[in-house]
């Protein structure tokens, strides 16, 4: 009998793509990695907000997700309260968190040695005091979920920070209205039994990128040409600042800011033009043309990352 016969494929061999055929979790898999999630935030949040607190040793804990609409949550919000956006992770996701504003009077108070006790009047805006709270709290927790996020829990990369803050949840454009989210509630309690809470939110999709080990292992990249990479941002505009002067002021002087007050002011002989926090150049202050105009007198050799 002869073997060596060539045979034809009757039709043409099926190519998938990877999404298709790449298997993603099961969802057991995603409930041990979501319950392995909450409980590392909880932990680095404890730890980050107790030295916030005077020192207070505190417990959290952070809820299961609430699936809902943007719209949704927005209104669980509410139309005024201490928002911030975060960014809490290496590739900008951004995240919503939310305190009351009772709840950031509270723990304005707590650190500086109060009960912490919510406020019973009714309170329609944010003092200055309570937002500068706010904002480090909200630092603190982005740079947690970073932490947890990369996997490396206190020892890891932090690349958490408070993009933008609002007492208008809806303003910071975190999410649309139809998106399909989920709400967390990070809750903290001290040993006294006092407890302060928080929500969290942000789109479905995005909490599944923030579990380690959810998803495929990501593909090997090449290294990137600078030169190519300068070129592609190249026109693109950046908003840069001269810093005339900087001023120091104690918390209480703060509170008592008020318009007609004069404070005074110390121009440095090389003033910074800066792009963030990074100084690009130092100049002198002179006039071009009747405007206040900054004669480059350095250019530190710096970075700026594309």
């Amino acid at each position: 009998m002869n073997m060596s016969a060539t045979f034809t494929p009757a039709r043409a061999v099926a190519q998938h793509c990877a999404e298709l055929t790449e298997r993603g979790p099961r969802p057991e898999e995603r409930a041990e990695h979501l319950a392995a999630w909450r409980r590392d935030v909880a932990r680095e949040v404890a730890a980050d907000m107790s030295d916030l607190l005077s020192g207070t040793k505190l417990e959290a804990s952070v809820s299961e997700p609430e699936a809902m609409s943007g719209e949704k949550v927005f209104a669980t919000i509410g139309a005024v309260a201490a928002n911030s956006l975060l960014r809490c992770g290496a590739d900008d996701q951004t995240a919503l968190l939310s305190f009351e504003v009772e709840t950031a009077i509270a723990l304005t108070d707590r650190s500086f040695g109060g009960s912490g006790e919510p406020v019973l009047d009714i309170v329609t805006s944010l003092p200055r005091s309570a937002g500068l709270l706010v904002e480090q709290a909200a630092r603190h927790i982005a740079q947690a979920i970073a932490r947890v996020s990369a996997g490396g829990g206190s020892s890891g990369a932090v690349d958490g920070d408070v993009v933008v803050r609002s007492e208008s949840a809806k303003r910071l454009k975190p999410f649309g209205p139809a998106c399909e989210c989920v709400l967390l509630r990070i809750e903290l309690t001290a040993p006294d039994g006092t407890s302060w809470s928080a929500k969290l939110a942000m789109p479905r999709e995005r909490l599944d990128s923030l579990l380690p080990g959810m998803g495929t292992a990501p593909p090997v990249r090449s290294e990137p040409d600078p030169a190519a990479q300068m070129a592609a941002f190249g026109t693109m505009p950046l908003p840069l600042e001269a810093v005339l002067a900087q001023v120091d002021l104690s918390l209480a002087r703060l509170e008592r800011l008020s318009p007609g007050d004069c404070i005074p002011l110390a121009v440095a002989r090389d003033v910074p033009l800066r792009m963030g926090a990074t100084t690009v150049a130092l100049g002198s202050l002179g006039t071009r043309e009747d405007r206040m105009a900054l004669r480059l007198t350095a250019v530190p050799q710096v970075r700026i990352a594309a």
